[in-house]
């Protein structure tokens, strides 16, 4: 090699080693530009200066790089995991026991990203966590996806609930969440409620998506307790971490009593998507303690549902996806209303229910959809209603809904 060829590359090498203030980068990496990426950009998400990498490219500011195109990006001394076989984001989380969300956001990764043998990942060193605002999105759906509390991400972003967020917007993610060693484990925190004019435990339930008994066992209160107006009830808050799945087409694997029951609280309006032909419906979840009672929302939602079924109503079990706040919920359902009368006001006594039901009281809320009663939809560990046991074939369609079997 000649002189000219020696003294060039010394100089490269020089750039990848040496920033502007003389520091030595510890490690370095390849780096595949993707479309739309600037210096600036790259710089950002691995946390190094744009400069660094320009300097660690023989680049300036004139430079334009192509989607394609392989640079060096100089880690300034972090730590840049090499990814082994098996290796996915979870599994580096693990390894580094890091917040997955923390991991992925800073490598501009989502939970559809594959990784490859040889890949670079970078490990963060940064204790703060910034969220770009997608469509769709509300303060109320970036908490359930990071499974924290809606009132601390509302207090660290200086908004309430009547805030509007914008694509693109920078959110704040609460600190204390993202240091666990264990943050796919559901945990609980409190808030409180100051009792309102007609308020009673059923309907303060029903606003917080808690089961009745637990709003009671909370206050140390009973079916036959009073309410005073102005009085302070404690209300347990449940952060459920979104989980990892085998692919985009399956769904979270929510074990129902301490998971899913509070993903999907009474209320709640969602999309069920059948496993096998991706036909979709929606519903609304208007009742359950052991599973979801479920009723559609319309009469097309009820013809959806339908076909599904090969055109009729059915107690035939189906994998099925629950689309709700911007999760997907791995599930099991049937098409088959019952215990209801659509011509009898909800919540009352009524001679005839479908089902072959006896005379009783009145499970059907939603008016003028085509069907008499409510459908269930199980989950992980949902229990039957008549017995309080496992119905093993609703089982095991939600181990095919999250890809388990």
């Amino acid at each position: 090699m000649d002189a000219k060829k020696l003294l060039i590359s010394g100089v490269l090498s020089l750039a990848v080693l040496i920033s502007s203030t003389g520091t030595l980068f510890a490690q370095s990496f390849s780096y595949t530009v993707k479309k739309g990426d600037t210096f600036g950009e790259i710089g950002y998400r691995y946390g190094v200066s744009a400069i660094d990498i320009m300097r660690a490219n023989n680049a300036d500011i004139n430079t334009v790089i192509y989607p394609g195109q392989t640079i060096t990006v100089p880690s300034a001394g972090q730590i840049v995991h090499t990814v082994q076989s098996g290796e996915t984001y979870w599994i580096i989380s693990k390894k580094y026991r890091i917040n997955l969300h923390k991991l992925l956001s800073e490598n501009g990764a989502s939970d559809k990203t594959i990784l490859y043998i040889g890949d670079r990942v970078l490990i963060p060193s940064s204790s703060e966590l910034i969220h770009t605002v997608v469509a769709g999105e509300t303060f109320y759906i970036i908490s359930k996806k990071y499974g924290i509390s809606l009132l601390d991400l509302l207090e660290l972003n200086g908004a309430d609930e009547n805030t509007i967020i914008y694509i693109g917007q920078k959110i704040k993610i609460p600190v204390s969440y993202l240091n666990g060693a264990e943050p796919s484990k559901p945990y609980v925190t409190y808030t409180s409620y100051t009792v309102q004019k007609n308020d009673n435990i059923w309907n303060i339930a029903i606003k917080f998506g808690l089961p009745y008994y637990e709003l009671l066992n909370a206050n140390g209160l009973n079916e036959s307790s009073q309410l005073s107006v102005g009085s302070i009830l404690k209300i347990p808050v449940h952060h459920i971490p979104v989980k990892d799945t085998p692919g985009a087409k399956y769904g979270e694997f929510l074990e129902w009593w301490s998971e899913a029951q509070y993903v999907i609280p009474r209320e709640s309006s969602f999309t069920v998507v059948d496993f096998y032909t991706g036909k979709s419906f929606k519903a609304k979840r208007t009742g359950g303690a052991n599973h979801a009672d479920c009723e559609t929302l319309t009469l097309e939602d009820t013809e959806k549902m339908k076909e599904i079924w090969g055109g009729e109503f059915s107690w035939v079990r189906r994998p099925v996806t629950i689309m709700v706040n911007g999760r997907k919920i791995a599930a099991s359902a049937t098409a088959m209303p019952h215990a209801g009368n659509d011509s009898v006001p909800g919540g009352v006594w009524a001679d005839w229910r479908s089902g072959n039901y006896p005379s009783g009281t009145n499970y059907d809320w939603i008016k003028n959809n085509g069907a008499h009663g409510h459908f269930d939809i199980h989950f992980l560990n949902s229990t039957r209603h008549k017995d309080g046991q496992l119905d093993t074939k609703h089982q095991s369609c939600v181990e095919v809904a999250a890809g388990i079997k």
